[in-house]
């Protein structure tokens, strides 16, 4: 903890230990730096052992790149006991052993997105996934912001919000009854269960004596609760954030927790890291420039000390077919001249939507691209439909992959007679699979219902005797074939294309389990474990790929990259036109802070004239974001008075670059490398 590593607003954070504490830390202002040298000050200077601090983040990547960086700086025996997690996994824990003080089993489910939609459309009767997305995200806001569903049927203002809170009171009794718990109640009932036992909030507050909290603007309502919660009186934590990057609301963010940290925490003392570590002044001059049109909660300007950098290039393009090849064509000039790699770039843009003209320029120019948050094949809910089946032959207790598998497709087990399997689950401790097999449960249900659960559990039971003995493939082509999944999925599509493609996937999966158990000679229960793990890795690597980065605004928060070409920088896109019917332009401002300050070197702003809207052109304005910019800061391209998409001279310059390039290739057998 010398000095040259730390400045004094850092060092300031990280020796306070008197009380409540907010770090108002600016992008790429070291905040990472801050929270693990904390932690080091805790142990070492603070007299708090490790076991009894907790550091919160919002996603897995996150909490492991954390553990990594206190892991260099302190012992393994200094660190030892510490909980490094997100919100969600913080949650679980608490409630894997509080369980019983909210009438749940240890070993209860937690259920994904999916599974929790497909309750969800059982309830609605519908198989519309515009409805079903809808109503799911209005329970998830429900229950972030900690409204039950006998508050939300007295709240309710019309017939949208009746059904949402019927359908919520439902979903929560199905829940109760499958001994679930979706992602939302993973922190909903630790709050619940603090506020309902003091005597379990007493010995969690005993447990974890220091809170850090990370990304703290974008907590919600419930997760803010549980944070005072836990620190009680004492108030013993460290908040960092950036009000300037709260880009959630849509999903539960609340800011309004920034001022609360204020009033139910008037001790709390404000540190602010302004000194940018990541962009030149140019950029930041621009981040700084726009996000000055939002009121502030709190002033803060952003530095550097990296150089004045050069202006920021603003493209206007013809349309998006032009906006696609001309930002690929850049980007192709601005590496032979720089002799960079695929890797130091970025296409930043507002919606998934935007990404696959992208996609199509990249490919013809053959560029390697890398889309940030993509689907991860073993994702796709086809093949966790498999996945469900293969968790539960390897594991009977896996209760979530039960109901799955139990539902999917449907084969005549209802809903009544897994209410009722539920309950005697959760009263004698046991998990669905070996529930089902208890004769006292068979007495409560009849014979008509009670006859599709013994078959479906012999099949699973079949299933396990041959996973062991049988080659991997085989077994799970067999296993496709016994439940009728390519006919079901013909029958629940939306078209037969979807269909095709889902049993496609399906069928890819088989060849590479029959692959990958003759290479490693294992068999399903085994392969199960490894699909475990290559699951939990996926993204670890990803910065060793060269190629380009293509991402969403939201999902490149917390990235950089050295060139960044932020496109469809226009009214209606960024600001989203939703975004301005609703008043919510000021996050679609921040929105536009965070795409601006994830470049270091160079960034590139795009527009185009018109797009093609329902089959016809639309012309289209300019984001009004790019005019909040100081005009000398800018350099344009491509209009009426501005320089040209590429100037006689850059053509020269990028011409006998190439050349040398190429000259240089002839010598060595490969291009020259910085």
């Amino acid at each position: 903890m010398s000095a040259p590593l730390l400045n004094p607003p850092q060092r300031a954070a990280i020796h306070y230990l008197d009380g409540p504490l907010l770090v108002l830390a600016g992008a790429g202002s070291g905040k990472t730096r801050v929270i693990t040298y904390k932690i080091a000050h805790l142990v070492r200077e603070g007299g708090i052992p490790a076991r009894h601090i907790a550091a919160i983040t919002f996603t897995n990547k996150a909490a492991r790149e954390m553990l990594e960086r206190v892991g260099k700086l302190m012992s393994s025996a200094e660190i030892r006991g510490i909980t490094v997690s997100t919100f969600h996994s913080l949650g679980m824990h608490i409630l894997r052993q509080e369980a019983p003080h909210l009438g749940y089993k240890p070993q209860f489910s937690i259920l994904d997105s999916y599974d929790a939609g497909k309750i969800i459309a059982d309830i609605l009767n519908t198989i519309s996934k515009d409805e079903i997305r809808k109503v799911q995200s209005q329970i998830s806001l429900w229950k972030n912001d900690l409204k039950t569903p006998d508050d939300m049927l007295l709240a309710a203002q019309d017939q949208w919000e009746s059904v949402c809170a019927q359908t919520y009171l439902a979903y929560q009794d199905t829940l109760t009854a499958y001994q679930a718990m979706d992602f939302d109640d993973l922190i909903r009932l630790p709050v619940q269960l603090f506020r309902e036992h003091p005597e379990v909030l007493l010995k969690w507050q005993g447990k974890l004596r220091y809170l850090l909290i990370d990304e703290y603007q974008d907590t919600n309502t419930c997760q803010y609760q549980l944070v005072k919660l836990l620190t009680g009186v004492r108030g013993l934590f460290t908040a960092v954030g950036d009000d300037d990057q709260s880009i959630y609301a849509w999903r539960g963010a609340n800011m309004e927790n920034l001022r609360l940290l204020q009033q139910d925490f008037p001790a709390l003392k404000v540190i602010k890291l302004e000194q940018n570590y990541r962009s030149t002044a140019r950029i930041l001059r621009a981040a700084n420039s726009v996000i000055s049109n939002n009121p502030k909660l709190f002033e803060k300007q952003l530095w550097s000390e990296l150089g004045l950098g050069e202006p920021i290039h603003v493209v206007q393009c013809k349309d998006e077919e032009h906006e696609a090849e001309t930002v690929v064509q850049r980007l192709l000039a601005h590496k032979f001249e720089c002799r960079t790699e695929f890797k130091d770039y970025a296409i930043l843009y507002r919606g998934n939507y935007q990404a696959r003209i992208f996609e199509q320029a990249l490919r013809n120019q053959r560029i390697p691209y890398q889309m940030a948050g993509g689907q991860s094949f073993f994702d796709k809910p086809e093949i966790k439909d498999l996945l469900a089946y293969m968790r539960l032959i390897a594991n009977p207790d896996d209760d979530p992959a039960f109901i799955r598998a139990i539902t999917t497709p449907k084969r005549g087990v209802g809903a009544g007679t897994l209410e009722k399997l539920g309950a005697w689950s959760g009263q004698y401790g046991k998990s669905l699979f070996a529930a089902a097999h208890d004769a006292g449960l068979r007495v409560q249900i009849q014979a008509a219902q009670l006859a599709p659960l013994e078959q479906f559990c012999d099949f699973i039971s079949q299933l396990q005797y041959r996973a062991t003995r049988e080659e991997a493939g085989k077994l799970a082509l067999e296993l496709l074939q016994a439940i009728g999944y390519e006919a079901w999925l013909y029958d629940g599509e939306d078209s037969p294309k979807i269909a095709e493609t889902k049993w496609k996937n399906l069928l890819e999966m088989v060849a590479w389990l029959a692959r990958k158990g003759s290479d490693d000679g294992k068999n399903l229960i085994e392969l199960t474990q490894t699909i475990a793990l290559i699951t939990m890795l996926e993204g670890r690597d990803e910065g060793e790929v060269d190629a380009v980065r293509m991402s969403t605004l939201h999902a490149s928060k917390g990235l950089e990259y050295p060139h960044v070409f932020l496109v469809g920088c226009e009214e209606g896109i960024l600001p989203h036109s939703e975004s301005v019917e609703n008043g919510m332009v000021e996050e679609e401002r921040r929105l536009m802070y965070v795409g601006i300050t994830r470049a270091q070197r160079s960034l590139t702003l795009s527009y185009c004239v018109k797009r093609r809207r329902a089959g016809e052109w639309q012309f289209i304005e300019p984001s009004r974001f790019i005019s909040e910019i100081d005009g000398d800061d800018l350099r344009h391209f491509g209009k009426p008075g501005a320089e040209p998409l590429v100037s006689k001279t850059e053509g020269k310059s990028r011409l006998a670059n190439l050349t040398a390039m190429l000259a240089g290739k002839d010598k060595s057998g490969d291009p020259p490398q910085n």
